[in-house]
């Protein structure tokens, strides 16, 4: 594969969980770090699931790492 692989985790949607995506194929709906280093590993990416929000190639949309439910308005 050509160039660094791109993964954006989109902003969490209004029932919960962040879509996932990779090179832009959409890999599913995570709801925690763990189902989004599954992802990943089934995308041919090792990442230990403490270490996904310090990962450079992760391009996190809306929100950081530390939020995966719905949106609030508090």
């Amino acid at each position: 594969m050509a160039g660094p692989i791109r993964v954006i985790v989109l902003p969490p949607s209004p029932t919960g969980g962040r879509r996932v995506r990779v090179d832009g194929e959409i890999l599913g709906l995570a709801h925690n770090p763990t189902d989004l280093a599954e992802f990943l590993r089934r995308a041919g990416l090792e990442i230990d699931p403490a270490e996904v929000a310090e990962a450079p190639w992760i391009d996190w949309r809306g929100v950081g790492p530390e939020r995966w439910g719905p949106e609030t308005d508090d």
